[in-house]
């Protein structure tokens, strides 16, 4: 029987763990190709035969998306797997409906076909979009386990920007080994916070290797998830955060559904910020689709470190990157601090824009008056330092998970805003973890 061919369709995370985990020894398929989107500068590389294993000795080619209706006719390719995360069922269909014209089928590889089974407990904390508050709720759920003393590891999604055979497993234990893996601002955002309170940190390319590492030196293993993807581990407790400011994502978006459905707790983020009536759409949300959820109520009350620079001021807001752009979240915890602290006025930053943040904002046309924080390469951390310097405002409020001025230097005064998630009530993380005591 002949081998059916096949594309992956990612975004340089999910479509190489689907690749690892289920078609990477399988000789029932051949992938023909990846294609690349969301992310600048990932395509046109190769998955390298170091990680394509004994099938694929010439390694696997990178096209871009926008390929990808050519790469079915001309390879007369059977089946195409839609492997990245954090859109909408809408733009979903469109796509299905494109490659279908085009002569293939379209699918959707099941959370189960690439969940890996650990050796010890794994608590996995996931969302349903981008920017729903993911970090600070992984954050409180290795405060929670570590008070019980254990020992917890953890796993982030994949963000392999750079090289894929050196970054097929990657430790961090200190703020160094983030500069030893020449990492993007991306990534920092991501690890510092864990690395910062004791935490070590795995990521990379291939999770299997990953793990079998990781388990060595825990007790507990917390998946960190990217996006609104499921977990790459067959998690013990599935904790799905959830955004009332963006009420109804939650079964409108693929696969943030999904972790709805899967999840053993969902958490309700931004309780404070967020409307009554829509916090009671989100909680009959959750009950329609998953009625054995716990549902934990929460907040991620801010504070910054000058507020003094803010009040009566002309301030630039930079927030996280992912939550602007394809998370479509219009403000972030930078916005909410100009507010509360009394700033005079949001400084928009498109007047300043240099080199690569120009076409971010044209493909992002929703950003408005706020400022993403692009860093997924050199280029993007030097545009985002000279666009930063030359906008005409009193200061800076730095809204992202990271302190930017330990990466790019800023020459006007600065504030950072800080965000830990904080329960409402009962129940709370502390009963969800009880049984991994």
């Amino acid at each position: 029987m002949s081998r059916e061919r096949i594309v992956i369709m990612g975004a340089a995370g999910r479509d190489f763990h689907n690749f690892n985990s289920f078609f990477r020894d399988n000789e029932n398929v051949i992938v023909e190709a990846f294609t690349a989107t969301q992310i600048p500068n990932i395509e046109g590389r190769q998955y390298p035969a170091e990680l394509a294993g004994k099938l694929y000795p010439q390694g696997i080619p990178i096209f871009p998306e926008e390929s990808l209706v050519d790469i079915i006719k001309k390879q007369k390719i059977d089946n195409v797997y839609f492997s990245y995360s954090d859109v909408s069922y809408d733009y979903v269909m469109h796509k299905a409906a494109m490659v279908n014209a085009a002569g293939a089928t379209f699918s959707l590889l099941g959370p189960k076909f690439s969940m890996l089974k650990s050796q010890v407990p794994v608590v996995a904390v996931c969302a349903v979009r981008t920017g729903c508050g993911k970090s600070q709720t992984s954050r409180r759920v290795a405060e929670i386990l570590k008070g019980m003393g254990k020992k917890v590891v953890a796993i982030r999604h994949p963000m392999p920007y750079g090289n894929l055979v050196a970054q097929r497993v990657q430790r961090f234990a200190s703020l160094d080994d983030m500069v030893k893996h020449d990492c993007t601002i991306e990534e920092m955002e991501e690890y510092e916070p864990h690395i910062v309170r004791g935490s070590v940190v795995y990521a990379g390319v291939d999770y299997g290797d990953i793990l079998a590492q990781a388990e060595k030196e825990s007790d507990v293993i917390l998946w960190d998830g990217g996006n609104n993807d499921t977990p790459f581990y067959q998690p013990d407790i599935h904790i799905t955060v959830v955004d009332p400011l963006r009420p109804g994502h939650e079964i409108g978006y693929y696969p943030g559904e999904t972790n709805l459905r899967m999840a053993d707790a969902v958490v309700i983020n931004k309780e404070v910020e967020a409307s009554l009536r829509d916090i009671q759409t989100i909680r009959d949300n959750i009950r329609r689709v998953n009625s054995h959820a716990m549902i934990i109520d929460a907040a991620s009350p801010i504070r910054v470190d000058n507020p003094e620079i803010i009040a009566g001021k002309r301030v630039l807001v930079v927030e996280d990157g992912p939550t602007l752009t394809h998370g479509e979240m219009k403000f972030g915890a930078g916005i909410v601090a100009a507010e509360r602290f009394g700033a005079a006025q949001v400084v928009d930053p498109r007047p300043y824009l240099k080199g690569t943040l120009v076409g971010t904002f044209e493909k992002y046309k929703g950003i408005g008056q706020l400022l993403p924080a692009m860093g997924y390469g050199a280029e993007q951390m030097r545009d985002l330092e000279a666009t930063i310097n030359s906008a005409d405002c009193d200061a800076v409020i730095i809204g992202t998970p990271i302190d930017l001025r330990r990466i790019i230097k800023l020459n006007k005064p600065t504030v950072r805003v800080y965000y830990d998630l904080q329960e409402i009530g009962s129940p709370n993380l502390e009963q969800l973890l009880e049984k991994l005591r």
